[in-house]
């Protein structure tokens, strides 16, 4: 380590590169590889909301808009969950429109988090926590779901309470699972969180993808809605991943606190992107079901092909998203998916990518084609034979 790179604040060199990213980018070196790697839809963005947008350049829609985003994409948003999920958010006060749902995770952080508070996250999950989470100056506290199908329970949180705990992320349906929690499992959660000072950060960025499950706000319970922060998008409803369009949803006094580090650090999002947005929200609120079905037959594929080769997995009911073990073959995930790139030219993300608690698992995205993911399982189904 250079002597200049020793100042450089120490809680960023404590973190690492995301691991979902690492093998993304190990696709290049490999010719002829099919990469199941990253949660992107291959769906187009719908032509309207692209015209939308083209419109909004050539009407020349192109300065700043108001810190939260223009107002009537703010009151299309409210609309927009107040319709789909139940859940009652003001346009003016408390609705902020963010660079992606990552951006919303980093200012809920930021805003939240002091030195040395505690915040409790499923483990597996997302690595777009814990990373945040520590530059904040907080510390991530994981509960182990790998014996409860992957879905933290309210007895598992009640455990890990303590004086030290500020926060709690609620991330279903779930990066890398895709387990979706019932409205009884929320519900018991949100018992034993409503007397509670802690805040709840819901990431909700999947909830138009669940499949024979409807998808519950923790939110929408009593007492629950002046302490949570819903984080959502349109990145996978809208395959607009690019667009770079999330927002967060607050009671007034968070939302007054939340604004103030959204707008030091992002002013405001592209005005281009906030007006084809509206349309997505307004004329194509219901542009996820056509995707949402494609998604189920390819989960049902996945998961046929996956049974036939002998690979235990948990049946996921959203995102998109598997997550097998692979314990079984006796290497660890980043050996496992090392050797299927190099032999097979796979790339798939090893478990241990999304914290200690995913080791001995493979997380495979089906955001991908059918044929994409037949050569791509085929190819799997070649390297696991040959352990046999």
């Amino acid at each position: 380590m250079s002597s200049m790179e020793q100042l450089v604040n120490g809680r960023v060199r404590a973190i690492q590169i995301s691991g979902i990213r690492k093998f993304f980018n190990k696709v290049k070196d490999y010719p002829g590889a099919v990469s199941l790697t990253i949660g992107q839809p291959d769906f187009a963005t719908p032509e309207h909301v692209k015209d939308a947008g083209k419109a909004a350049i050539n009407q020349n829609k192109t300065t700043y808009t108001a810190n939260a985003g223009l107002l009537e994409l703010r009151q299309a948003i409210a609309d927009y969950v107040a319709e789909k999920y139940d859940l009652h958010y003001g346009p003016e006060s408390e609705i902020i429109t963010t660079v992606g749902a990552s951006e919303a995770i980093d200012l809920a952080f930021r805003t939240l988090i002091e030195d040395g508070d505690e915040v409790i996250l499923p483990g597996p999950a997302y690595p777009g926590y814990a990373a945040p989470i520590t530059l904040a100056g907080g510390v991530p506290v994981y509960i182990d779901t790998r014996e409860t199908d992957f879905k933290m329970t309210a007895q598992q949180i009640a455990e890990h309470l303590t004086e030290k705990t500020k926060a709690i992320v609620i991330p279903y349906p779930s990066n890398p699972t895709g387990c979706v929690l019932s409205e009884a499992e929320v519900a018991a959660i949100a018992k034993v969180l409503k007397n509670k000072s802690i805040f709840v950060i819901s990431d909700e960025i999947y909830s138009e993808l669940t499949y024979g499950q409807q998808h519950v706000s923790i939110a929408t319970f009593p007492g629950m809605k002046e302490k949570t922060l819903v984080i959502n998008g349109l990145s996978k409803s809208h395959a607009m991943t690019g667009w770079r369009m999330g927002y967060i949803l607050a009671d007034k006094p968070i939302a007054d606190q939340l604004i103030k580090v959204h707008q030091y650090g992002i002013s405001c999002i592209t005005s281009i992107t906030q007006y084809a947005a509206i349309e997505a929200l307004t004329v194509g609120k219901d542009d996820a079901e056509p995707m949402r079905q494609a998604y189920k037959e390819r989960l049902d594929y996945v998961i046929s092909r996956l049974e036939a080769m002998g690979i235990d997995v948990v049946r996921p009911s959203g995102a998109f998203y598997v997550f097998p073990s692979i314990k079984k073959f006796g290497l660890s995930s980043e050996e496992f998916a090392l050797r299927l790139l190099d032999k097979e030219r796979l790339a798939a993300v090893p478990g241990s990518a999304f914290s200690s608690y995913g080791e001995g698992y493979l997380r495979l995205s089906y955001a991908y084609s059918m044929d994409l993911l037949k050569d791509g399982l085929d190819r799997l189904e070649r390297f696991v034979a040959s352990f046999k």
